[in-house]
């Protein structure tokens, strides 16, 4: 076995396991587990994997909601010495078809309730050597899945010890997958230094220490939520897992149960709280840090939130799975520069260059390019993908990213987030591609042309909006449109509006011109 000195991330969890056995890691509905039950666990999926074949550099899927099981597994996937992958649990068939047939996983671990979902994709995948199944799931549908076993015979026995370590802190730990302008997500690949550099560099900042309670409302699945779970972890405080934010006054009450005092959020979270009128009846004095990531929050908000949470830190953030987290703006500068997503974070450099690769002066719009620790190995199987991303940096040898977002830096060194380059649609905090709606909306029976843009929307960051062309005699509207893209697509994809229209803007060349829609 080798002795590493060096962490690996899922010493975070052993650490505080070690240190705090007996202090509640995760609260999650009613189940409340300690740190020691959490680490006994992970060991025990960790040796079930191994046993079922799983070897150091395997991916390992979870397709599962926010949940207990989630977590577990996550930790247990690092232990066997493979590569984590959550997708998020509104994922659709095909799509998952596809993500399995992508990183060509040797485990599935999931639930019982997204059956339907699974089934197919599952059997259809060469790769696996192993299902794991949670939730009450009957003998015919276990049989139906290859070399399926339940959760509770997973997790069976006590383990007080990992497998042995096998990896290094440059091997992959985890592929967290993005929707790509193209349409078809990529895998971002993420080493163990990639994800230990930015937990350091932003809980440094956060100033996060053991007695924090972190409530997390995103998905495991988004790396946003994803890294709640492990700062929360690394530093030994308590998680305060939802499903979502689908019923803001339950998790109002939580908060104040919890006495929560860290809250992640997104621009919809913050503008759906603003329209609660009896949030001033709210007892929020527990809450010490707010943090905003997506897309910058709108004035309006950072007042609300200000108002709300008198007493509390809020950081106005930047960043893009690619390198985790780019940016952050020192609670201190929220007045000086409310419409700044900051500077950068601990250990990241940053410049923007204009179309050739030159960099620019302050206050000039170009391209952002990232250094740093953080910065992914790549997409998964994708390197002309990956090309276009990582290029040559300043030292012989070195790639930087390259994000695709346009931006300017002020004299000050602050950021300001301009556009996304590639057309990707920020809505909810989830990233919607518009040549995925295209590709549903084109599906549809009478639909001719299809073309997708965001435009500016208060509550949702931006909003999905759909340009239709329909084929000669056909009689299907705009309300069956909405319909059908309701049954097909995950609902942060659904367009908004969808407008009917004679036809498209082209180019001279024949091409959509998207700059002529709005």
């Amino acid at each position: 076995m080798m002795h590493s000195a060096v962490p690996l991330l899922h010493d975070y969890l052993a650490h505080s396991a070690s240190r705090l056995g007996e202090k509640v890691a995760l609260v999650c509905g009613t189940q409340r587990v300690t740190y020691g039950e959490l680490e006994t666990r992970a060991n025990a999926i960790a040796h079930h994997l191994v046993e079922a074949g799983v070897v150091r550099g395997d991916r390992v899927m979870i397709f599962a909601d926010n949940t207990v099981e989630t977590v577990v597994s996550f930790w247990g996937v690092l232990k066997a010495n493979a590569v984590v992958s959550i997708v998020n649990p509104l994922t659709k068939s095909d799509k998952l078809d596809y993500l399995l047939n992508d990183c060509l996983p040797a485990a599935l671990i999931t639930d019982r309730h997204l059956h339907s979902v699974f089934s197919e994709p599952a059997r259809n995948c060469p790769s696996l050597r192993r299902v794991i199944v949670s939730g009450p799931i009957d003998d015919a549908e276990l049989e139906g899945l290859p070399h399926a076993v339940r959760w509770d015979s997973a997790v069976a026995g006590d383990h007080s010890t990992a497998p042995a370590r096998r990896c290094i802190d440059v091997d992959l730990a985890a592929i967290i997958y993005t929707s790509g302008s193209t349409g078809e997500p990529k895998g971002v690949m993420l080493t163990h230094r990639n994800m230990i550099t930015a937990c350091t560099s932003i809980a440094s900042y956060l100033e996060l220490g053991q007695d924090e309670v972190i409530l997390n409302v995103l998905p495991l699945a988004f790396d946003y939520g994803l890294y709640q779970m492990i700062m929360a972890f690394r530093t030994g405080a308590r998680l305060v897992l939802e499903r979502s934010f689908a019923f803001p006054a339950q998790i109002l009450g939580v908060i104040k149960q919890e006495r929560v005092t860290g809250f992640p959020g997104v621009p919809t979270i913050f503008a759906s709280l603003s329209e609660l009128r009896s949030l001033k009846s709210h007892d929020f004095s527990s809450i010490r840090y707010v943090t905003n990531t997506a897309a910058a929050l709108p004035l309006k908000h950072i007042l609300m939130l200000q108002d709300l949470f008198p007493g509390a830190r809020i950081y106005s953030m930047y960043g893009l799975t690619e390198c985790k987290r780019c940016t952050y703006l020192p609670p201190a500068d929220l007045e000086r520069k409310p419409l700044s997503v900051g500077i950068a974070i601990p250990n990241t450099e940053m410049w923007i260059v204009d179309e050739d690769d030159k960099r620019v002066g302050p206050d000039v719009v170009g391209q952002l390019v990232i250094r740093g620790a953080t910065v992914m190995k790549g997409y998964w199987g994708k390197p002309e993908a990956t090309a276009r991303k990582l290029k040559p940096g300043p030292l012989p040898g070195e790639q930087v990213l390259y994000t695709g977002d346009y931006c300017r830096i002020d004299a000050e060194g602050y950021l300001y987030f301009v556009g996304r380059g590639d057309e990707i649609i920020k809505s909810r905090g989830e990233k919607v591609a518009p040549k995925e709606v295209e590709n549903v909306l084109m599906d549809i029976p009478g639909v001719r042309e299809a073309a997708v843009i965001g435009v500016p929307d208060e509550l949702l960051g931006q909003a999905v909006k759909a340009f239709v062309v329909m084929e000669q005699g056909s009689v299907i509207g705009e309300k069956q449109l909405q319909k059908e893209c309701q049954r097909r697509l995950e609902n942060f994809m659904v367009p908004k509006s969808i407008v009917v229209v004679a036809s498209l803007p082209m180019t001279d060349t024949g091409k959509l011109k998207k700059t002529a829609l709005s």
